[in-house]
């Protein structure tokens, strides 16, 4: 995964701090909020886009 510059993470309003976190740059980043070390899984803005409409 190439470097990104500094990622700002945000959570849902919904959230109870038990959630994931996500950061957008040259792609979308989540992280788990309660152990932000663990890594991130990274998905094209495409894919993203999909994921979210595939919610909806």
């Amino acid at each position: 995964m190439d470097q990104e510059p500094a990622l700002t993470f945000v959570k849902s309003s919904y959230s109870n701090n038990d959630c994931v976190e996500v950061a957008a740059g040259a792609n979308v980043y989540v992280r788990d909020s309660k152990d932000e070390g663990k890594g991130l899984l990274a998905a094209s803005p495409d894919a993203w886009r999909a994921l979210l409409d595939s919610l909806r």
